[in-house]
């Protein structure tokens, strides 16, 4: 019980670090989204700083473990949306009008792609937070690892490929709680996760040969 109440509280952490990353992001979106898509990346900086616990930096892993690994994955995707509603509901106290409506075009235009969009945008954000999370963890510079990990967000947000767990936030900010919504979440985790696992797959192929 003890490891799994760390890795619910890790988790719950990595989703307060998304949401602050998210709310950065949406307070810049329309005057400099690049800047805030670099400004995002401190969010998955601090958590692989600190070995937190996000959903899109761990589900790769899940060919290296045990099958009760995929338990800890879904308390990580309850912790992370834990975290992530809690950020939403404390911008929301704090009046930031300017960040909740952008929350809402933002949620509004993901909600509009169809579910093979969503699937097809989130398995290429799956790679994007693998290469971040794996290059963090392989590059011995420590300026290597930092920007392993600010471009591989950076990429990932103006792209526009979706990340289930930022998505979880930017859905709370605006307040969007529907069926539409958790089906549109649960595509992306699966999305995410067939990326993210796929790369490493075929990563562990390459190496083998």
């Amino acid at each position: 019980m003890k490891k799994y109440s760390e890795i619910l509280l890790r988790a719950i952490l990595a989703g307060l670090m998304i949401g602050l990353a998210g709310t950065v992001y949406l307070a810049l979106k329309n005057t400099n989204a690049i800047v805030g898509a670099f400004l995002f990346s401190f969010g998955l900086l601090t958590i692989c700083a600190l070995d937190y616990k996000l959903y899109t930096g761990r589900v790769a892993y899940i060919i290296d473990n045990k099958p009760d690994y995929l338990i800890d994955i879904l308390l990580i995707i309850l912790g992370n949306l834990m975290g992530t509603v809690v950020v939403a509901l404390i911008v929301k106290l704090s009046g930031y009008t300017s960040i909740i409506n952008t929350a809402k075009h933002v949620a509004d235009v993901k909600l509009d792609k169809t579910y093979i969009q969503m699937f097809a945008q989130a398995i290429l954000c799956g790679i994007m937070m693998y290469l971040g999370v794996e290059g963090f963890k392989r590059f011995k510079n420590e300026f290597a690892k930092v920007l392993a990990v600010i471009f591989a967000v950076a990429i990932f947000i103006l792209a526009g490929f979706e990340h289930s767990v930022a998505n979880m936030y930017y859905f709370a900010a605006a307040g969007y709680v529907s069926f539409d919504v958790v089906i549109a979440l649960i595509v992306m985790i699966l999305g995410n996760g067939v990326g993210a696992i796929i790369f490493n797959f075929i990563e562990k192929i390459a190496h083998t040969k």
